[in-house]
């Protein structure tokens, strides 16, 4: 009697568990419909690295190349290269805002790091047309629910555009399956990274032959989370005294 008892718990127990696993498979699926034709490449991933990492996912120091050219990005956003203290300004301003979307939309943290990098030490709109925080070309915001035209531009605008950000992001993790290669998706166009994937570098960003611009862009992120983080690592004094305070958040728009 007490072993058919223990099998029958046993039973239930097992598919309790079963259950479950179903359930959050079903749920994550419903969230980001993957890109088949990238999954057997992007379901390798480098071992984490918590030293230096973008959204969780390794940048492979050790390689001598990768290891070179993080170095010198990291040297580009050192302060005796900025000279100023302006990004940790904007970052004191912008990642009490950007950070609850980010989070809302289930995107990692780490690309509270691309306004920075897009548009951290200049303003306005660039030769190509692309405007705000986050660099949208006029087509891809209204893409992604802004109104650009007639006297009005939500590309300007912290909150609206940290929005379409979000949902253009989801998109392109959707298609890649990697968060460092929706960065450089970002970036570089999403047709130009996945022409870059083949079984030689699969899926690797950091093995990846792209144009100068994208194939730098991770390195840069990486960089600038590394100055923001550690600021007198990287010869920073003193930016948190100008840090704003909860009260002055407050009157951010």
């Amino acid at each position: 009697m007490i072993k058919k008892h223990l099998f029958t718990c046993s039973v239930i127990l097992v598919s309790v568990v079963i259950l479950k696993l179903f359930v959050c498979s079903t749920t994550e699926s419903k969230n980001v419909k993957t890109n088949a034709r990238f999954a057997g490449y992007l379901a390798v991933r480098p071992e984490v690295n918590e030293g230096y990492n973008f959204a969780h996912e390794a940048i492979p120091v050790t390689n001598k190349k990768v290891g070179k050219k993080f170095k010198v990005s990291l040297w580009r956003h050192s302060y005796n290269t900025v000279g100023s203290i302006v990004l940790h300004k904007k970052a004191s301003k912008l990642f009490p805002i950007i950070e609850p979307i980010l989070l809302a939309y289930g995107i990692p943290e780490d690309f509270k790091y691309i306004p920075l990098v897009e548009s951290g030490l200049k303003s306005g709109t660039s030769p190509k047309g692309a405007a705000g925080l986050w660099q949208f070309m006029p087509q891809t915001a209204r893409d992604y629910g802004l109104k650009v035209g007639k006297g009005v531009d939500e590309r300007l605008n912290v909150r609206k555009s940290t929005i379409a950000a979000c949902k253009y992001l989801r998109e392109l993790y959707g298609e890649f399956n990697s968060w460092t290669l929706t960065a450089a998706a970002y970036n570089g166009g999403s047709p130009r990274v996945a022409r870059a994937i083949n079984k030689h570098n699969q899926g690797n960003y950091y093995l990846m032959a792209l144009n100068p611009e994208t194939a730098s862009y991770v390195y840069k992120l990486i960089a600038m989370k590394a100055v923001i983080q550690k600021p007198k690592d990287y010869g920073y004094h003193n930016v948190y005294a100008s840090y704003l305070q909860p009260a002055e958040l407050l009157a951010v728009n």
